[in-house]
């Protein structure tokens, strides 16, 4: 599952700039994408997922003027490492998460968090990739989009990271986003995607067919996670087997199969 998950978006509005940490790799694909949102140039702008903690790329994003706050789709490292340095070097902007964890300065990221920041910004839990996972819907001038994190990339396809992250959450959390329809998808990391519906349909679909592949495989014979993956990624480079045994252990879970 390389390929992109539908059409990429040919431009995006003129208040988004796109700065990509230099952690590219199996699971961060080109490296992690940090956006920032500016409703004008005298509006303080938004930082969304300041990536991991390489000063290069921290100081790019503090080089892009007055920053107002620091948001967090999601907690895993390649997201979240740099906060607390980009923090400093903002003298001390908030940075929200909806995990207090990843929270300085501010209450965590909730339904009712109102940011002053000259857009319209919209909190959408988005469960199953991890527990803690949101997108943000944007809106400004007459134009949106959604900035998935990890619920949807760029480009191949993202791991339900069991036990935090669970399948069912995951799929509801998908026909959520198919919802989105004709609106960019700003990814956590691979390229931005011209529409989130047709992203999230394209994700549904696959999820369906990989859990008919897991149902197969159980009913002949695999008993382990790790046979379930021998069989179902057969196609998956081995290097990434242990990322889709993860998948697989929420795949199994829910389909309520025990394992050992």
């Amino acid at each position: 599952m390389a390929g992109a998950a539908g059409a990429l978006a040919e431009e995006l509005p003129a208040w988004v700039t796109l700065l990509r940490a230099p952690n590219p790799g199996p699971m961060t694909l080109d490296g992690t994408n940090t956006w920032v949102l500016r409703a004008g140039p005298d509006a303080p702008a938004v930082v969304v997922d300041p990536g991991p903690a390489d000063e290069g790329h921290l100081a790019a994003i503090a080089a892009q003027g007055r920053i107002g706050c620091v948001l967090i789709t999601h907690g895993h490292a390649d997201h979240t490492e740099g906060a607390p340095r980009l923090r400093e070097l903002l003298d001390g902007v908030p940075v929200l998460a909806a995990d207090p964890a990843h929270t300085a300065g501010g209450e965590p990221l909730s339904a009712d968090t109102a940011l002053d920041v000259g857009l319209d910004l919209r909190l959408l839990p988005t469960p199953g990739h991890t527990a803690d996972s949101v997108c943000l819907v944007a809106a400004h001038g007459g134009e949106r989009v959604v900035l998935t994190g990890d619920t949807i990339l760029g480009r191949g396809t993202t791991v339900v990271a069991h036990p935090d992250g669970h399948l069912g959450d995951y799929l509801s959390s998908l026909e959520l986003l198919s919802t989105y329809r004709e609106i960019p998808a700003l990814p956590g990391h691979g390229p931005a995607l011209a529409d989130c519906g047709v992203a999230a349909d394209f994700y549904l679909a696959h999820r369906r067919a990989r859990l008919d592949q897991v149902r197969a495989a159980v009913a002949a014979g695999a008993t382990t996670a790790a046979e379930v993956v021998a069989v179902v990624y057969a196609d998956v480079d081995r290097s990434l087997w242990w990322a889709a045994e993860w998948s697989v252990r929420a795949q199994l879970e829910h389909l309520g199969v025990e394992q050992p």
